[in-house]
């Protein structure tokens, strides 16, 4: 919560600080109101020198067309007036073409920094079902029994990230003592949901087929059947999800992740049933 309260405020930081940059950019090279009236006033001298040019050519026309007029060739020509060349004002030329590539790279600087906002408040926030930090279907309860046994090893939920054993149902006076409820729910179904990862520095936990125990190749702890310590730097049992068994299907809620048992906790009394692997 903490990262995405951090995300925003650096988006509002960057927000303000474009348009800021906007305002300053597109001010300069643009003539205060001062200027303009300024140069609106003063007299144009090409302006002067041209119009006066025009008006002895008028003139001069003017007179030709009387002599003519006397004459009777032709009838006088009116004098027509001169248009005076202006600069066109900057409001109703529009946006310069500074301003254009200003704007144009900010619009394209503000485009990528809400689009690397957008895709970092995505993967920070939390999936509330389907993949790993939802809920994640299992399989049939019977079927996922029926291969432990088979098997003599747990069953894996690879998308769960998670080992299903069983729980005997004759520990589970013991496990109510220990466990928080969510877990002794799923005990009470003969299950027990255990994350794969070791408590003590994160290495994925193999299962040992010979001591039938959970042995962290990384640096030795071990794990009994059901994920309580037996041995190793770990400080605590396995961490475990909460199952949930609707009829025979089994559901995995990889979104919450209980804390495994304290060091000593033994509901099972499981010892090792073989040579350790690690």
């Amino acid at each position: 919560m903490v990262v995405v309260i951090v995300v925003i405020a650096i988006l509002l930081v960057a927000a303000t600080t474009l348009l800021l940059t906007a305002r300053l950019r597109s001010s300069t090279g643009g003539l205060s109101r001062e200027t303009r009236r300024r140069d609106a006033g003063t007299p144009d001298v090409e302006a002067a020198t041209t119009s006066s040019s025009t008006e002895l050519e008028l003139q001069g026309r003017e007179r030709a067309d009387e002599t003519r007029a006397q004459a009777g060739d032709v009838a006088q020509r009116q004098p027509a007036g001169v248009t005076r060349w202006e600069p066109m004002d900057e409001e109703e030329l529009g946006v310069t073409r500074r301003q254009f590539l200003n704007r144009g790279i900010l619009a394209t600087v503000g485009f990528a920094v809400a689009t690397f906002g957008a895709a970092v408040l995505g993967f920070l926030w939390p999936t509330s079902s389907g993949g790993f930090g939802g809920k994640i279907p299992a399989g049939k309860l019977s079927d996922i029994l029926g291969q432990i046994a088979a098997q003599q090893k747990p069953f894996y939920v690879p998308l769960a990230r998670t080992y299903i054993q069983p729980y005997p149902s004759s520990s589970l006076p013991k496990a109510k003592k220990v466990y928080q409820p969510a877990v002794v729910t799923e005990m009470t179904n003969g299950i027990v949901a255990l994350y794969q990862k070791c408590v003590h520095l994160g290495c994925r936990v193999p299962w040992c087929q010979t001591s039938q125990w959970f042995e962290c190749p990384c640096h030795g702890s071990k794990y009994s059947r059901v994920g309580e310590k037996k041995g190793g730097p770990a400080p605590r049992g396995l961490d475990r999800f909460p199952a949930d068994v609707s009829g025979d299907s089994v559901t995995i809620n990889t979104g919450i992740v209980v804390l495994g048992p304290s060091i000593g906790t033994d509901t099972t009394g499981q010892d090792a049933e073989g040579p350790h692997c690690v």
